[in-house]
């Protein structure tokens, strides 16, 4: 389904069940040797989708290794991203030549646990949830909203390096077209990257699973596209989720 909310010249894979620890490069699975189980199965199913994406591409075949913070490492002039949660897993590839800013991001169907809406959306957003359930009963709107926002935030972090808080992007939601839009609010984030202060991206919810996607075309002039910059210890504070990078 991921194929729905990414254009076609995006290479994308996803999987429903987990695939063997075996499939992982050694290379990469000593990135999670000491994890839990849970842990190293999510961790080598999420590989074998970005490395299915990859080579529909056509990328160099290599281990897909990981930064400080584990956001992975793509092969040069590759935009990429992976999510998953449970019961779903997926990755998203495309030639940086093409692509300035890739996110995706997946959460289960469900309703954010209590308060956690209060702390990631700004009042106009908590407003626009409350209308849409209102009027489009059936979608978990503030899931939906959460999900936009991890998509935002994976879209932006990997090419800029700097920290984007729930707060500093303003989400719209179109219940019809099934799309979004999101705004940087903080001038001195946009005037450090004026070329990633809007994102455009699609949304979907089916069998249990709320998926979100933004894909940012590469300018054809100007600005070149941002590239992948030193990782930083920043991190976002923890948000009651069951999905990661």
């Amino acid at each position: 389904m991921i194929e729905e909310v990414l254009p076609s010249h995006v290479r994308a894979f996803e999987a429903f069940e987990h695939v063997p620890f075996s499939t992982l490069r050694p290379q990469e699975a000593t990135l999670v040797a000491k994890a839990v189980e849970g842990r190293r199965r999510e961790f080598a199913t999420a590989r074998y989708c970005a490395h299915q994406a990859l080579d529909a591409l056509g990328a160099p075949d290599a281990p897909l290794l990981a930064t400080p913070r584990g956001l992975p490492v793509w092969p040069e002039a590759v935009r990429g991203a992976i999510t998953h949660t449970t019961g779903y897993h997926a990755a998203a590839v495309a030639d940086a030549s093409r692509v300035a800013a890739l996110g995706i991001d997946a959460e289960p169907d469900r309703p954010l646990p209590g308060g956690v809406l209060e702390s990631i959306a700004l009042p106009e957003e908590i407003a626009q949830v409350t209308r849409l359930t209102a009027r489009h009963p059936g979608i978990n709107w503030d899931k939906l909203l959460f999900s936009t926002k991890e998509s935002v935030y994976k879209a932006w972090f990997p090419q800029t390096s700097l920290a984007l808080e729930f707060e500093d992007a303003l989400i719209r939601i179109d219940p019809v077209g099934r799309t979004f839009s999101a705004r940087v609010l903080p001038p001195a984030l946009v005037a450090a990257e004026p070329g990633l202060s809007t994102f455009a991206g699609r949304w979907l919810v089916r069998g249990g699973i709320v998926l979100t996607a933004i894909t940012m075309d590469a300018p054809t002039s100007g600005r070149a596209p941002a590239g992948h910059r030193p990782d930083p210890e920043h991190k976002r504070p923890p948000i009651t989720s069951v999905s990661s990078p």
